[in-house]
C-alpha cells in the first residue's frame, strides 16, 4: 500500500468541493420535512459504494452502456439544474410523492444525484488518472464520514439557522448548485461536438 498524504489531502480537497455537502443542506433540509426522517447511515454507505465503484468500474459501466463519461455528465448536470431551479424559485418540478419514504428519500436524489452525483462521480475518473487509487479511496472515506455528520446534525442546523436562515441559504446555494450544474453541462457539451 502506497499512501501519499499530499495525493490524499488533494484528492480529499477536490471531492468535497465538487460534493458541496454544505451547499446541499438546504435540500437536505428540504427532503428530511418531505419524508419525516432521513436514513443517514444508508444514504453515505450508498454514496460511498457508488463512488468506490464508479472509480474502479465506471467507465466500463458506461462504455457497456454505450455511454461516454460527457453524456453521462450532462444528463447529470440537467438533474442539478432543475433541483437548483426548486431550491431558488421555491417551486416544485419533481413530483411529490404522496408519502415520500424515508429509504427512497436517502437513496434518491440524496445518495444519487446529490452526494455520488455525475460531478463527483466524473471527478473520481479524472484523479485516477492522476493518483494512486488507495489515496482515493481514503479520500473518499474522509468525504463520506464528513457527509455521515452534516446529515446527522442537519436536524440541529436547521433549528440553529431557523427558516429565514434556511431559505436564504437555499437561494444563494441554488444559484451556486445552478452555477456548477451550467458548468458541468457546457464542459462536457463541447466534448461532446469535438
Amino acid at each position: 500500500m502506497n499512501l501519499n498524504f499530499k495525493e490524499i489531502a488533494t484528492a480529499t480537497m477536490v471531492l468535497f468541493a465538487v460534493i458541496d455537502i454544505i451547499g446541499s443542506i438546504p435540500i437536505i433540509i428540504n427532503l428530511r420535512e418531505k419524508a419525516g426522517h432521513i436514513n443517514s447511515g444508508k444514504a453515505s454507505i450508498i454514496a460511498a459504494v457508488l463512488m468506490t465503484l464508479f472509480l474502479f468500474l465506471g467507465e466500463s459501466i458506461l462504455r457497456l452502456i454505450g455511454i461516454n463519461v460527457n453524456e453521462f455528465a450532462v444528463a447529470g448536470a440537467l438533474i442539478l439544474f432543475f433541483i437548483a431551479l426548486e431550491m431558488i424559485l421555491g417551486i416544485t418540478l419533481f413530483k411529490d410523492e404522496e408519502h415520500t419514504s424515508p429509504d427512497l428519500a436517502s437513496i434518491f436524489p440524496l445518495a444519487f444525484p446529490l452526494l455520488a452525483g455525475p460531478g463527483s462521480l466524473t471527478t473520481l475518473l479524472s484523479l485516477r488518472a492522476e493518483y494512486q487509487t488507495e489515496n482515493i479511496i481514503v479520500a473518499i472515506i474522509v468525504n463520506i464520514v464528513v457527509i455521515f455528520i452534516v446529515l446527522k446534525t442537519s436536524a440541529r442546523i436547521q433549528r440553529f439557522l431557523g427558516k429565514n436562515g434556511i431559505a436564504v441559504i437555499q437561494k444563494v446555494f441554488g444559484v451556486i448548485l445552478l452555477a456548477i450544474a451550467v458548468k458541468l453541462f457546457t464542459s462536457n457539451i463541447q466534448e461532446l461536438f469535438n
